[in-house]
């Protein structure tokens, strides 16, 4: 079975909406304004490549990133992975033809058939709603977060509000930077 491992940056209060400052935000961006680059705090996002075999997003991610990550530096390895996008309403002909193999899964049920398949971990990348989808599911199966010390109040949150079982995690990895931010690991304990 393969991995699937939830990545994000995250406030304090669990806040993951715009955080490279896309549009309709209020507080959009809020990754890049008043903190201060530290190159350390970042080795996971290299790392998840390096590791990670296909990526898993929803509609609103793939089409915040298919128009700009395609043609990113750093993220050339992820141009040549295959990525799944979960939508009922995106179709083929909306696919961008220079990211390389996308396929659109309908279902939750298709994510969990994909996860039965044989290859690595798949990195989700964005995608609050299905985040929210997949935790209450019980499919995600590791968290990758950088917190960063902000609280936002309102906005997408990477967790599910759903009144459910308490979900126990497990962590594995941490460290704190000079700038604030922290890197945590969790695998979720089932």
């Amino acid at each position: 079975m393969r991995t699937l491992i939830s990545t994000a940056f995250i406030s304090l209060d669990g806040i993951v909406d715009s955080p490279g400052g896309e549009p309709g935000y209020r507080n959009s961006g809020w990754t890049f304004k008043d903190i201060e680059f530290v190159p350390e705090a970042f080795e996971i996002k290299e790392r998840e490549q390096r590791e990670s075999t296909a990526i898993l997003m929803g509609r609103v991610s793939y089409e915040a990133f298919s128009p700009v990550w395609p043609d990113m530096a750093e993220f050339a390895h992820y141009k040549t992975m295959p990525k799944y996008v979960v939508s009922t309403t995106l179709t083929d002909d909306q696919l961008v033809s220079n990211w390389g193999e996308t396929t659109i899964l309908r279902s939750l049920e298709e994510v969990a058939a994909l996860k039965e398949t044989e290859g690595g971990p798949i990195i989700i990348h964005g995608s609050a709603q299905l985040n929210n989808g997949l935790s209450d599911a019980g499919l995600i199966d590791r968290y990758h977060l950088l917190v960063f010390p902000l609280l936002l109040g309102a906005g997408k949150r990477l967790f599910s509000t759903t009144d459910k079982d308490t979900q126990r995690l497990k962590l594995i990895e941490q460290d704190a930077y000079s700038n604030g931010l922290q890197k945590q690991v969790f695998n979720v304990i089932r």
